[in-house]
C-alpha cells in the first residue's frame, strides 16, 4: 500500500464494529495495520465485517498464553500505535495494557475504544451504539414529529463517533509523538464522539433555534423543502431546497403554485405544504423526477438502495465504489492529489499473514517455529 499514512504501523487487537472501522480507515490511507486475531477468528466478526477487515495483515495469536502476550509486546517495540476495544482494565489484566506496551516503546500511542469511556460510573457496563447515542442526546433528536426516535443504523455511535474519532485521535497522537518523542493514551468514548457530531445542534439549541420537539425543525423532516418523498413507482427522492434561490427553482420545476408555496420560511404552514408537495411528487416516478431535477440547483437526489448506488453515473465516474474479488464496496476516502492509496487488499482469514508479520518484526525462524509449536501462533 501507498498513501498519506505509508510508513506508520498500527497493531489492532481484534474486535468488532468501531475498532475494525478504525483499522480500515488507517489501512486505507496506507498505514500498515496488523490485526491480532484469535486462532480461528471471532465468529461474530464473520457477519458483515469482511469489508471492514480489508488491507490488513492478519496475525493469529492466543493471548491466553504468555508467548502470545510477549509477541504483542515485541510488535509494539517497532510500531507507532496499538488500539483495542475491550472493557476498561481487560488489557491490563492480560499484560498488554498501556504501561506494559509503552515500557517497550515510549513513543507508542495507545488507542482505547469504548462506548462510555475509560472512567465514570458506566465505564464497566455493557452497551451498544444506540445506548451510547442515547446518552449524548443524538438519538433523541432523530425522528419524525409524534414518533419515537429513529435508529440511524449504527453510523453515529460505532462508526462516526467511535471508529472515525479513534482513527483521528491515533493519527493526532502519532504526529505529536514525532515531535515530543513520547506516546500517550487516546481514550475514545462513543458517547462523547456522538456528542461531538451533534455540535451544530447544541449550538442551535443555545440560540433557541433547536428544541426537544423532534421532527419540527428544518433539518429533521419538519420542513417541506427538506424531506424524503414517495414517488409514483413507490420509490423515493430527497429534496433539500433550503436556500431561497434553490427553493425558487424547486417551485418552478415542480410547478408549485405561489399561493400554496410562496412563503417558504413559515413553520406553522410546513405540515400543510408538506402534504401538498407530497401529492405533487407522487404524480411522477423516481426516474421522471430525476430527469427533471438531477443536476439542477434544486438540491435533489434519488434515494438509491445499496444495490443501485454503485451503478449511478456520478459514482461510476468518480470510482466511488470498487470491486474487490467480486465484493462491491466503498472506495477509500478522502482523496489525495499526490499520495493516493494503492490497490485494495481483500480481507484475509485469521492467521493468514502470521509468518510474514513475525519475520517482518525481526524474529528468526527458530523463534517462529517455537511459537507455532507452543500453540501461541497459528498460521492459516
Amino acid at each position: 500500500m501507498t498513501g498519506p499514512l505509508h510508513g506508520l504501523t498500527f497493531i489492532e487487537l481484534a474486535g468488532i464494529g468501531p475498532g475494525p472501522f478504525c483499522g480500515m480507515m488507517l489501512a486505507d490511507m496506507g498505514a500498515t495495520v496488523i490485526r491480532v486475531d484469535r486462532p480461528g477468528g471471532n465468529p461474530h466478526s464473520a457477519i458483515g465485517h469482511t469489508v471492514l477487515f480489508r488491507n490488513r495483515q492478519n496475525l493469529a495469536l492466543d493471548l491466553k498464553k504468555p508467548e502470545g502476550i510477549e509477541t504483542v509486546l515485541k510488535l509494539c517495540e517497532t510500531a507507532d500505535g496499538i488500539f483495542e476495544g475491550f472493557r476498561p482494565g481487560v488489557t491490563e489484566r492480560l499484560g498488554i495494557g498501556p504501561e506494559d506496551c509503552m515500557a517497550r516503546n515510549p513513543k507508542l500511542v495507545y488507542g482505547r475504544m469504548t462506548g462510555w469511556g475509560q472512567t465514570g460510573p458506566l465505564a464497566q457496563a455493557a452497551g451498544h451504539d444506540m445506548n451510547y447515542i442515547s446518552l449524548s442526546g443524538a438519538l433523541h433528536a432523530m425522528g419524525r414529529a409524534g414518533e419515537k426516535p429513529a435508529i440511524p443504523l449504527n453510523l453515529v455511535g460505532d462508526f462516526g463517533g467511535g471508529g472515525m474519532m479513534l482513527a483521528f485521535g491515533l493519527v493526532c497522537a502519532a504526529l505529536e509523538a514525532q515531535r515530543s518523542g513520547e506516546g500517550q493514551v487516546v481514550d475514545t468514548s462513543m458517547v462523547e464522539g456522538s456528542a461531538a457530531l451533534m455540535a451544530m445542534f447544541y449550538g442551535l439549541k443555545s440560540q433557541g433555534l433547536f428544541t426537544d420537539q423532534r421532527g419540527t425543525h428544518m433539518l429533521d423532516s419538519g420542513a417541506h423543502f427538506y424531506e424524503v418523498y414517495e414517488t409514483a413507482d413507490n420509490k423515493y427522492v430527497s429534496i433539500g431546497s433550503i436556500e431561497p434561490q434553490f427553493y425558487a427553482q424547486l417551485c418552478q420545476i415542480a410547478e408549485l403554485p405561489a399561493e400554496d408555496f410562496g412563503h417558504q420560511m413559515n413553520p406553522p404552514k410546513w405540515p400543510e405544504m408538506k402534504q401538498k408537495l407530497a401529492a405533487v411528487i407522487k404524480q411522477k416516478s423516481r426516474d421522471e423526477w430525476s430527469e427533471l431535477m438531477e443536476g439542477t440547483d434544486v438540491c435533489f437526489a434519488p434515494v438509491l438502495s445499496l444495490e443501485e448506488a454503485p451503478s449511478h453515473p456520478h459514482n461510476v465516474a468518480r470510482g466511488s465504489f470498487v470491486d474487490v474479488n467480486g465484493s462491491i464496496q466503498p472506495a477509500p476516502t478522502p482523496r489525495f492529489s499526490r499520495s493516493a492509496p494503492g490497490e485494495i487488499r481483500a480481507a484475509t482469514t485469521a492467521g493468514a499473514d502470521s509468518l510474514a508479520v513475525l519475520r517482518n518484526a525481526g524474529m528468526d525462524e527458530d523463534a517462529i517455529e517455537a511459537l507455532i509449536a507452543s500453540g501461541a501462533v497459528k498460521q492459516d
